[in-house]
């Protein structure tokens, strides 16, 4: 296994595929998308294969080094640690995912749809496995570029200024960092007469309080609008709700998980003193990111500007968990980005599936899917259970040992981290009520509820009886409720709408959907596994920080 080259095997097969796509001659939707689902299985196999075969230590493993620019101090040079393991199984697996879900939901330009996902893949791999700071940024741009054509392309109505809005966000973080890029590099050459990039050996260098302070605030912008933090969050909502669901998936899932890696890979060990000066000011923006989150959440009138703005929200507890600077938030910050990948990135596959039946996700328009889409309802119940943090599952692990983490910390801000947990739960559990619970239009009453008024019997009555489905056994346009009389009191919402024919989950979404529960309930019952794995590196991140610190 030493002399095969494993990382470079998992990040290049989707690109392999999207190559073969490319040059396919006259390659359409069904070749397209069986070439993307070779090459996105075959990536996640291998990534498995690599998990197993992971030592639990804080070495850099699967190492592949390579001269390329010497005069430049370029090498190709990859590894990955406990922390990018998990974070690259995670990428196979939203990847697969998101290709097998594309499957019939994506009918225009499919041939370059399934290019732009590869692409990003590949783009997303790389970042977890560089230890070269110019491999690094050749990724980085790289994954750019495909989710823009996605959300431009393939989005909703306004998606080419989410597009060009989460472009320039992204490219205003990009272009910091390569200015922290250069100062390092030339700095360390400045210091040692020798010219590199190579990430381990720049941890060696001995950089000036006041250069760490300013490389440390470069660095951290840019992985700071890809968590993204308050204040660098406002593309988020907007790229998320015109995004196709795949992509809201991936960006979601994996995406934000590439500023808290860049955080952990190049903050804590590169710039020490500075991480000590800024995470004061850090902390209080987590504090605010998490509360802010949460609040804005609870009036959006969309599900998928909801989860978006819950994001926010649950990213800031990485931060937090990352800059407290003890080993309980470290792991309870890893433990956030997987649980979040996990939950929300099922969700936005949830809302994805009542998106393709009615043509909308505005929460009003829905309720009563309890007794209509049985399947959908428990899968969108056992998510929005796990986002909000209930133990047993994957939220709750994570959110908990950041809590403690802080309390250790400070205790105050501890107290407004325990005190989120309520407002999660608050719009969580009203989107839950009121999507899945309550009574639908066309719906009929509970026959022990006496207090119906004749008007509303009458209106439920005049939604009675059998519609044709829309095309795909979809629901016809989308008749609502409601007339010129006044609503009784326990009338459905006026506008919303007849859900009686929209079918449940299909074999293929119900099946799509199976791994997300399974591994967000056995890693909230047994985490342990995760913890082995990512421990002894940022005990390693730990020691080296504290070390430069108090030295």
């Amino acid at each position: 296994m030493d002399s095969f080259p494993l990382l470079s095997t998992i990040a290049y097969l989707p690109l392999l595929g999207a190559l073969v796509i490319f040059f396919a001659p006259r390659a359409g939707r069904d070749l397209s998308r069986t070439i993307a689902l070779v090459a996105a299985s075959a990536s996640f196999v291998f990534s498995v294969i690599m998990l197993l075969a992971f030592d639990h230590n804080a070495e850099f493993q699967f190492t592949e080094r390579r001269v390329w620019l010497e005069d430049l101090g370029v090498s190709y040079f990859m590894g990955a640690d406990g922390i990018a393991v998990l974070l690259i199984a995670l990428t196979t697996l939203l990847s697969l995912i998101a290709v097998v879900w594309s499957w019939d939901t994506v009918r225009t330009r499919t041939r370059e749809y399934y290019i732009a996902v590869l692409l990003l893949e590949t783009g997303m791999l790389g970042v977890f496995m560089a230890l070269d700071l110019f491999i690094f940024y050749i990724f980085w741009e790289l994954m750019l570029i495909p989710m823009a054509l996605l959300i431009g392309i393939w989005g909703s109505t306004n998606r080419v200024y989410a597009s060009v809005k989460f472009f320039l966000y992204t490219l205003f973080g990009s272009l910091l960092m390569l200015v922290g890029i250069v100062a390092v590099y030339q700095s360390y050459f400045n210091e040692t007469g020798i010219r590199s990039l190579n990430i381990l050996e720049l941890q060696g260098g001995d950089y000036s309080r006041v250069f760490q302070f300013w490389v440390f605030a470069a660095f951290f912008i840019a992985f700071a609008v890809k968590v993204p933090m308050f204040p660098f969050h406002t593309w988020l909502p907007d790229a998320h709700v015109e995004a196709p669901t795949a992509a809201s998936v991936i960006l979601a899932a994996v995406m934000l998980k590439m500023g808290g890696y860049g955080m952990l890979r190049f903050n804590l060990p590169l710039f020490p003193e500075g991480t000590a000066d800024w995470a004061p000011v850090i902390i209080v923006l987590s504090v605010v990111a998490i509360l802010y989150g949460a609040f804005v959440a609870l009036v959006q009138p969309d599900m998928k500007k909801l989860i978006a703005y819950s994001s926010v929200s649950h990213m800031g507890f990485v931060t937090l968990g990352i800059f407290i600077l003890n080993l309980q938030g470290l792991n309870g910050a890893m433990m956030v980005m997987l649980a979040h990948g996990f939950n929300t990135g099922a969700l936005f596959l949830i809302v994805g599936v009542v998106y393709e039946r009615a043509h909308t996700r505005s929460i009003s328009a829905f309720g009563g899917l309890a007794s209509r889409m049985p399947a959908w309802s428990g899968y969108f119940v056992l998510f929005m259970f796990a986002s909000i943090g209930l133990p047993g599952l994957s939220g709750f692990v994570g959110e908990f040992l950041v809590a403690l983490g802080t309390w250790e910390y400070n205790r105050l801000a501890a107290v407004f981290t325990f005190a989120v947990v309520i407002f999660a739960a608050w719009y969580m559990l009203w989107l839950v009520q009121r999507v899945v619970f309550e009574r639908a239009s066309g719906q009929e009453p509970d026959p022990g509820d006496t207090e119906l008024t004749a008007a509303e019997r009458a209106e439920i009555a005049g939604h009675g009886g059998d519609r044709e489905g829309g095309e795909h056994g979809h629901a016809a346009p989308l008749p609502v409720s409601g007339g010129s009389h006044e609503a009784p009191a326990h009338a459905v919402h006026e506008g919303q709408l007849d859900s009686s024919h929209w079918p449940d989950l299909t074999t293929k979404e119900a099946l799509t959907l199976a791994p997300l529960a399974v591994l967000t309930i056995v890693t909230g019952i047994y985490p342990k596994p995760i913890f082995d794995i990512v421990e002894p590196s940022f005990r390693a991140i730990l020691d080296a920080a504290m070390r430069v610190v108090s030295g």
